[in-house]
């Protein structure tokens, strides 16, 4: 049954206001892949406070051109189109689409929306691969407290050698 005017028009305001709200956006072409994955895919992305929402590409590109953002979603997918949205932060709803297209193939990733601009399935790719934000700051943690365990490592080493050298001289006597 076909969706009325007011419906769409619905439709294409939900999609332009979860784009505005959005920090990172992934299209992708899921033709081939399984509900029961699809539904998977639907779940791993909402437990990382994202979502995906399949809509017809007319309505996409609307919604796009509302959003002020100047993509064609026909040019990105030929059949099936969906978008999976990110709100908290940049890297973990790619590495979630990307490490289940990985699984399923028939799921493409086909672009994605960065800071309100159009990037390629390469970047979005590259910002999959990406570390996760706790693995960064740990990392940082140790650069910043690495110098600090060598100073003590060091001051802690001469006050053994000094104690060794004081326990033999009493050995000694």
């Amino acid at each position: 049954m076909p969706l009325s005017r007011q419906k769409k028009e619905e439709i294409i305001e939900q999609v332009r206001e979860k784009i505005a709200r959005q920090k990172v956006g992934v299209f992708v072409g899921f033709s081939g892949l399984k509900v029961e994955d699809f539904s998977v895919l639907r779940r791993k992305l909402k437990k990382e406070k994202g979502e995906i929402k399949v809509v017809k590409k007319t309505l996409l590109r609307l919604a796009l051109e509302k959003a002020g953002l100047d993509i064609d979603p026909k040019e990105l997918i030929k059949d099936e189109a969906a978008i999976a949205f990110g709100y908290q932060d940049e890297v973990s709803i790619p590495k979630i689409v990307w490490q289940f297209s990985e699984k399923f193939p028939q799921l493409k990733i086909k672009g994605g929306i960065l800071e309100s601009r159009f990037v390629g399935p390469e970047k979005v790719i590259e910002l999959a691969k990406l570390p996760s934000r706790e693995h960064l700051l740990a990392q940082l943690v140790g650069s910043v407290s690495a110098p600090i365990s060598g100073l003590v490592a060091v001051l802690e080493g001469n006050i053994k050698g000094l104690l060794s050298v004081l326990a033999n001289c009493k050995a000694k006597t």
